[in-house]
């Protein structure tokens, strides 16, 4: 396609999503703050590493980074090609996004908060799930492009919805994961098999996406591979707390895992994955989880 993409931010997502691009665009543009990232992927994949100011000259800004303020920085100061779409995949907060997508309105740049869920391996094999907030008319002309990395791709509701969906996904995430790491726990401390019950959970009514997945591949192996951290599992469940307290709400169980998720990571070095969060209650009960 005639469409210039660019993909600014390369880590363990944005490297991988990136790479789907130059099979549907001619012109894909990479930037990352580690520069020589960029000049690997552009080798290894067909796309153009270039600066940043170059990037932001394309149709369509894809930008993948830790947190919103890491993109409200990256924004600031940056002449912007008018008329481009920003599509934002970090997990980000509903305000800011509302905020930045106003901001660059004015400047007749359309965003779109627009998370994605499918983990690495969701990443490499272009099955992510995107969740966007923002313009319907924004959505329907980015479409196409995420479609090129994504295999579900919903419009949930004005600027800010796609951050808090993403947030309330992982929160309710977090919620399973420490579900799974009690009752296994109470399991094991009966002497059962955990193997055998998962196989027998997995076809009950207790399963989840941590039982099927997450603790099979994870944890009762031991493996716990770093592809989503620990520290943003308890940024997320922060943001969706904050969405809870903007509603005026009460949810105690996400109260209860929030602050869960919030000690396991106190607990947890900073490269830690997000199932290591486990490894709290193993610390607790003296019962190892395999």
């Amino acid at each position: 396609m005639n469409t210039t993409v660019a993909f600014i931010g390369l880590g363990a997502m944005g490297y991988r999503m990136a790479a789907h691009l130059p099979q549907h665009f001619d012109t894909v543009y990479v930037w990352n703050r580690n520069f020589e990232k960029a000049k690997q992927h552009a080798t290894a994949f067909g796309t153009q590493a270039v600066a940043l100011e170059q990037a932001v000259q394309a149709d369509i800004i894809f930008s993948c980074l830790p947190t919103s303020q890491d993109v409200d920085d990256l924004i600031q100061g940056l002449k912007i090609k008018s008329g481009a779409i920003w599509v934002d995949c970090t997990s980000g907060v509903p305000d800011a996004a509302r905020q930045q997508a106003l901001q660059l309105k004015q400047l007749d740049i359309e965003f779109l908060d627009a998370p994605v869920s499918g983990q690495t391996i969701g990443a490499e094999n272009a099955t992510l799930t995107f969740m966007v907030g923002g313009s319907n008319d924004a959505f329907q002309r980015a479409l196409p492009a995420m479609q090129a990395m994504g295999k579900l791709i919903k419009h949930v509701g004005d600027s800010g919805a796609g951050f808090a969906v993403k947030a309330v996904n992982n929160m309710m995430m977090a919620v399973h994961l420490c579900a799974a790491a009690e009752g296994f726990t109470t399991l094991k401390a009966h002497g059962v098999n955990l193997h055998e019950a998962l196989d027998c959970i997995n076809a009950s009514s207790g399963k989840s996406g941590v039982t099927e997945s997450i603790l099979p591949q994870r944890i009762l192996n031991r493996s716990f591979p770093l592809t989503f951290g620990l520290p943003l599992l308890a940024k997320d469940t922060g943001i969706a707390i904050d969405l809870v307290r903007e509603a005026k709400l009460s949810t105690p169980i996400l109260g209860l895992t929030q602050s869960l998720i919030q000690a396991a990571n106190s607990l947890a070095t900073p490269d830690s994955d997000f199932s290591t969060a486990v490894k709290m209650y193993e610390s607790w009960s003296k019962i190892t989880l395999d």
